[in-house]
């Protein structure tokens, strides 16, 4: 009764949607298009790399906007909800009017930026919801966001299969993620008043200039970096080195439903023990159970099986307690969080923009192949380099994350 009266629930609802939004971008969306248009993944590659780049100007842009909207703050949600929603339904739902590539970089780049400015305002004014939560409130807060963020995950991975009877299932999967958006929309109608941005306010100077949060935004990097490169190449791991296609939405649906399991119970250990030191044991678990990944080969699917339950339990600290670190840090150094968050915002995607530009480029020189019946079969060289940027890479990449953290030191371990 006391997380509705606050409206927790709508804050886990609007997280589901933007994770909803987040999986078929990065997962589905260039799968897709390299099998029913035959678009080669060095062509994917730069088109990702290209429309983060413009996310280099934009999100900081975005952040600076949604600080200064004030009572328009609620509007421009609306239209942001919007221009994702269609751009959604534009990239699967409707034939390409013009050349399959240029209609992909056209859809994506709406969809990235409804989602870039959702996805700021919303951490934004989490942070002053936080505020008002009492002590703890920013775990509590992010225990019930990134719960509804994980379980938004599991949907996204697990419709694309339940609907593989209907003759194009992300065509319904968009048109359901559009009635969702207007729902989650509706029910965080309330949430988006605030203060108008006072002339002068330093915001994003004020976080440039502090140590900790140009130290924490590097961690950030680094932490995101692995994620990236995993969810770039699932599909083609799945498909192509355990020769398993039809598993790739359970695998993804235990992956995520292991992470939204765990999510509360790491909240919960981080108030006890202090989010830095439970952040660290779940950096390691990643790395100890994901490693195993590099022995696999066609058939080993329960190893796989665990190994994703394992890591997928690592991501639910990664998303609880990293954004909970940076919020309570900037809750204390920039009273518009906007501003922060639009970093924020940047630091993760730039991370896909590297993965994109480069695991789709190599997986081309190394003659992965993109599936399909028409297809020729995958050498052993291509499946073993694969193997090395789908978990090798990553696990190398957290090893930095993770040195970088046990470095850092937090003035509050108990955000």
């Amino acid at each position: 009764m006391r997380a509705a009266a606050e409206r927790l629930p709508a804050y886990a609802g609007f997280a589901a949607v933007l994770a909803a939004a987040g999986l078929p971008i990065y997962i589905h969306a260039p799968k897709v298009y390299a099998d029913r248009f035959g678009l080669s993944f060095a062509a994917l590659g730069l088109v990702l790399s290209a429309l983060r780049l413009l996310d280099v100007v934009q999100d900081p842009a975005l952040g600076w906007l949604s600080s200064r909207l004030g009572r328009w703050r609620g509007p421009g949600v609306a239209i942001a909800l919007a221009l994702m929603a269609l751009s959604m339904v534009a990239l699967f739902a409707v034939a390409p009017p013009v050349a399959p590539l240029a209609w992909f970089a056209l859809c994506m780049a709406g969809l990235f930026t409804g989602y870039s400015f959702l996805s700021i305002t919303f951490y934004a004014r989490g942070v002053t919801k936080a505020r008002g939560l009492g002590p703890g409130g920013h775990l509590r807060l992010a225990g019930w966001r990134e719960t509804g963020g994980i379980l938004g995950l599991c949907l996204a991975a697990v419709a694309p299969a339940l609907l593989t009877g209907g003759a194009q299932p992300m065509a319904i999967y968009a048109a359901g993620f559009a009635l969702a958006a207007l729902l989650a929309g509706l029910a965080m109608r309330a949430e988006w008043a605030g203060p108008q941005a006072e002339a002068g306010d330093p915001g994003l100077r004020a976080i440039l200039a502090d140590a900790l949060a140009r130290r924490l935004l590097l961690i950030a990097l680094a932490n995101a970096a692995p994620v990236a490169i995993t969810a770039t190449l699932f599909l083609f791991f799945v498909e192509t080195r355990l020769g398993a296609p039809a598993a790739a939405g359970p695998l993804l649906l235990l992956f995520f439903l292991s992470a939204g399991a765990t999510a509360p119970l790491w909240a919960r250990l981080a108030g006890r023990f202090g989010a830095r030191r439970v952040l660290l044991w779940a950096m390691a678990l990643a790395i100890v159970t994901f490693a195993g990944t590099l022995a696999l080969g066609a058939g080993d699917l329960p190893w796989f099986a665990l190994i994703c339950f394992l890591s997928g339990a690592a991501l639910g600290a990664d998303m609880t307690l990293l954004p909970a670190i940076f919020a309570a840090h900037l809750a204390r150094i920039a009273p518009q969080a906007s501003l922060g968050f639009g970093l924020w915002s940047f630091v993760s995607k730039l991370t896909l923009a590297l993965a994109a530009g480069f695991a789709l480029p190599l997986l081309d020189w190394a003659g992965v192949s993109p599936g399909g019946s028409t297809s020729p079969p995958t050498s052993a060289t291509g499946l073993g380099a694969l193997s090395l940027l789908y978990a090798g890479v990553p696990c190398l990449l957290k090893l930095v994350a993770m040195g970088l953290l046990a470095r850092t030191a937090l003035p509050e371990a108990r955000p």
